[in-house]
């Protein structure tokens, strides 16, 4: 896997963002080149001097194997050009948002690759598509929204879950969906209880959210029950998910020391989908998404 080039932001600056194009795009692979077949070229010509046989065959193979050097040398190049194409693939976020207002609306939440923060917000409308229940341990109650996923994401967490149950740890999923309604309401109650500077800090304010996009579950284990704390990271299940998260396409959305960047505080039962690939690239960085959705390529 190849590290796509990474400009580290030192904070939530998005100032720069107003004006920019909309636009997103999804990573493909490309098909692998033929596989170039090596071997001596044939001499039908017949001759009685042995000497000049040999000069022949020996030319023979030299011209073969430059051939094949030019071959490797061409698979090299190709694989760099694959490289910078899929670089390129991941969109900026200067390219996936546009000014609404006073606002700044993201313009690709369908996207795995979207970046909803508290300086972009997703659109009130929106409720992603294609939300199933995954199959997995749940605190949620029988027909709560917050069992929901979006399709993707949803087979990967069942993969996740069985990772780790086969390394013998046991998670538990605690809330995927929410809609732009229900964090309205989540938001208004911790203000309520602890006031608006703390709740700014610990949920997220309506249409500011990763919960609205389907692509986050928050997830907990067994010996910590349904609460999600600090705690979840110091714990056998949550060192497992810090590790290995990303091979089924998961990030630990908000880090510790990040909090400035992110927004929020540090957060170990957080994942969010972003899809193998990225996710590979994010975890081996150590960089939090605005880090890696960078301002321009």
């Amino acid at each position: 896997m190849t590290m796509k080039k990474l400009v580290v932001a030192t904070g939530l600056s998005f100032t720069l963002l107003a004006g920019c194009q909309a636009g997103d795009e999804e990573q493909t692979s490309n098909e692998p080149q033929n596989q170039v077949e090596n071997g001596g070229q044939s001499n039908n010509d017949s001759t009685n001097d042995s000497g000049k046989s040999e000069e022949n065959q020996t030319k023979d193979h030299q011209e073969n194997d430059s051939q094949n050097d030019n071959e490797e040398s061409n698979k090299e190049q190709d694989q760099k050009d694959d490289d910078k194409e899929g670089a390129a693939a991941y969109p900026t976020m200067a390219e996936t948002v546009e000014k609404n207002g006073d606002n700044l609306t993201v313009t690709n939440p369908d996207s795995i690759y979207v970046v909803a923060n508290k300086e972009r917000n997703l659109p009130s409308d929106f409720v992603p598509k294609n939300l199933v229940e995954p199959d997995v341990s749940t605190y949620a109650p029988e027909g709560d929204p917050k069992r929901l996923m979006v399709e993707e994401a949803a087979r990967a967490l069942e993969k996740m879950f069985k990772g780790a149950k086969e390394d013998g740890y046991e998670l538990k999923a605690v809330s995927g969906y929410r809609s732009y309604e229900r964090q309205e309401a989540i938001f208004a109650y911790n203000a309520e209880q602890r006031g608006e500077e703390v709740a700014n800090q610990v949920s997220a304010q309506a249409g500011q959210s990763e919960h609205q996009t389907g692509l986050t579950m928050d997830i907990s284990t067994p010996s910590l029950g349904s609460s999600l704390t600090e705690e979840f990271g110091n714990t056998p299940e949550g060192k497992w998910v810090a590790e290995h998260a990303h091979e089924y396409g998961f990030v630990v959305r908000y880090l510790k020391g990040k909090e400035d960047i992110t927004g929020y505080q540090y957060e170990p039962w957080h994942v969010r989908y972003v899809g193998k690939e990225a996710a590979a690239d994010v975890h081996e960085a150590g960089v939090t998404l605005e880090e890696f959705f960078t301002e321009e390529k």
